[in-house]
């Protein structure tokens, strides 16, 4: 002990630890060099050695924290953390930034350190067949939403084990996954396998679902559940669309395909049996599956056009919105199933994060709110934004906007830096850190309580991982500025202030897709390999991977 700061070496105790495994074994990863021994109450008691003590306070919000760090006869540290991921987080911010090695001790200043989410959900949006973590392994896809799973059975929990693992790491509470079960990637029990994993290391799993749609609760297999294999069984609950399966994105440079398959089947959302069979699978989800929660959508390539459903919606629903290249979807649905599926998922006892989409670009349309008026409060609603509406939502929308919503609680969800805006080669592998600091800031500022962005895109990729330390911690504190981000996360990362300045650089030069002459780019990929002969291996790997981009932008386009 020196000055205002401990020293922990040798034996320490750890209390908690049986309850909080995860966080008894990042304190073994993080700090190898000390004896990590689990202790019970009475040994801590007579103990004149060093403990750290694992307790959850249910009087602080979810993923908020605090740590303790006291003299006492011999240090004593509490990390005490609020339900779910709290002391997860607490310990991960304590071996990343508060503790400092010093040979085979780690000194700590004697403090307290408090620290609560800005935005209580923050939460990753993903395809089970485009979600790209392990990148040692075949059938990797980057878009769709009506394909086949490439990859072998075991790639499902390869990746999003690595996704998770990150997550729980940089306080990113949540990842919403469509096709969570499908009998190609292990089913029923490897998805059980996936939410165990996850929910020890406070990370919540919300399967994406949709109303009657997109293969219904079990996303493809032979099950009760799986839409398809019901339709097949009983064609004459299908739905009649009103128009062809699919919609068209105006940011995105290409059109998009929708070949018609067991995955593009709908079913009629009118039709008694079709009411209560969702029903019953969202129960059976909730009951089934150690899940933090449900993302559910009214389904967002067709609407069925029947006259039972056409009478449901005549009273309260403009069909006019769902003419041409407009709304693919209906807001009736919504409001006449949602309250239903809520409460089937509430029936589990379990404290379910419970996403509904209210689709695209509408945040600013009082007309598209109307019919939301009776939604349950239970619900946490999800405003999606184009990048060209985005323009418009960070110039117009307020905080008395987002006050006069009908919904109480509502998240952004950003439907650009990633593989669904942009030029041919898309915004999947942009530097997207900048638009995830403002969309925080926006959010914080306005009301908004949250922003779901895509996370499929591996942080093997410089600017993707760069980009996800942005979300984290921008949606975990929204106070954050831009130059104390590049200060903490990225010069780190890079090796320096002004070596984070040249690398930023280059992206940038990457990211607008312009001819360049070939001097230049020689230029940058030498500049590349010269930062990368430094000893640091993580600076070393990102400046070769910048080497290896250089390369290939140049091949491309000149």
């Amino acid at each position: 002990m020196t000055g205002d700061r401990i020293a922990l070496d040798g034996t320490v105790l750890v209390a908690g630890g049986d309850r909080h495994r995860h966080a008894a074994r990042r304190l073994r990863e993080m700090w190898p060099q000390l004896d990590w021994q689990l202790a019970d109450e009475a040994e801590i008691a007579q103990a004149d050695r060093p403990v750290v003590r694992l307790t959850e306070d249910d009087t602080l919000a979810e993923g908020a924290f605090a740590i303790d760090v006291e003299r006492g006869g011999a240090p004593r540290i509490i990390v005490s953390g609020g339900p779910f991921s709290g002391v997860i987080y607490g310990v991960e911010e304590m071996v990343g930034r508060r503790g400092a090695v010093s040979g085979k001790s780690v000194e700590l200043a004697v403090d307290r350190f408090e620290a609560a989410p800005g935005l209580p959900y923050r939460t990753f949006w993903n395809w089970d067949h485009s979600t790209n973590w392990d990148l040692e392994q075949v059938g990797v896809q980057e878009i769709g939403v009506f394909n086949p799973y490439g990859k072998p059975p075991s790639g499902f929990l390869s990746d999003f084990r690595r996704a998770v693992d990150f997550m729980s790491r940089n306080r990113i509470a949540a990842v919403v996954i469509y096709g969570f079960l499908r009998d190609t990637h292990g089913g029923i029990e490897a998805a059980q396998e996936l939410c165990r994993y996850a929910a020890e290391r406070g990370v919540r799993i919300l399967p994406g679902i949709a109303i009657n749609a997109y293969g219904g609760v079990y996303w493809e297999g032979d099950h009760h559940f799986n839409l398809a294999t019901r339709l097949r069984e009983r064609p004459d609950l299908a739905a009649s669309l009103e128009r062809p399966v699919g919609f068209k994105l105006d940011d995105l440079a290409f059109p998009l395909n929708f070949p018609r398959s067991d995955y593009t089947v709908s079913g009629c959302p009118s039709h008694p049996e079709n009411q209560q069979w969702m029903e019953d699978a969202v129960a059976w989800l909730a009951e089934t599956f150690e899940i933090g929660g449900i993302n559910i959508e009214s389904g967002d390539y067709g609407v069925c056009g029947c006259p039972r459903c056409a009478a449901r919606r005549a009273a309260r629903e403009d069909a006019a919105r769902r003419h041409g290249a407009a709304e693919s979807w209906s807001h009736a649905d919504m409001a006449d199933f949602y309250p239903r599926l809520f409460a089937a998922a509430n029936a589990s006892g379990k404290n379910l994060w419970l996403y509904s989409e209210l689709q695209w670009d509408n945040m600013l349309d009082r007309e598209a709110h109307a019919l939301l008026r009776d939604l349950p409060d239970a619900g946490i609603y999800q405003h999606t934004l184009n990048r060209s509406y985005w323009n418009r939502v960070q110039q117009e929308l307020t905080a008395e906007d987002v006050a006069a919503l009908p919904t109480r609680r509502n998240v952004f969800r950003a439907q650009f830096a990633c593989q669904w805006n942009g030029s041919n080669a898309t915004e999947r592998y942009r530097f997207n850190a900048r638009d995830f600091a403002e969309l925080s800031w926006k959010a914080a500022a306005t009301g908004v309580q949250g922003l779901t962005v895509w996370g499929e895109a591996s942080p093997f990729d410089v600017p993707v991982e760069l980009s996800y330390l942005a979300f984290g911690r921008f949606t975990y504190d929204p106070s954050l500025t831009w130059n104390q981000f590049l200060s903490e996360e990225i010069a780190p990362r890079l090796g320096g202030d002004a070596a984070a300045e040249r690398y930023l650089h280059i992206l940038d030069a990457i990211d607008r897709e312009e001819p360049l002459p070939d001097a230049t780019w020689v230029g940058f990929r030498h500049e590349a390999l010269d930062a990368a002969r430094v000893p640091d291996d993580g600076v070393s790997r990102r400046w070769v991977w910048l080497a290896d981009r250089v390369a290939r932008r140049q091949a491309n386009i000149g």
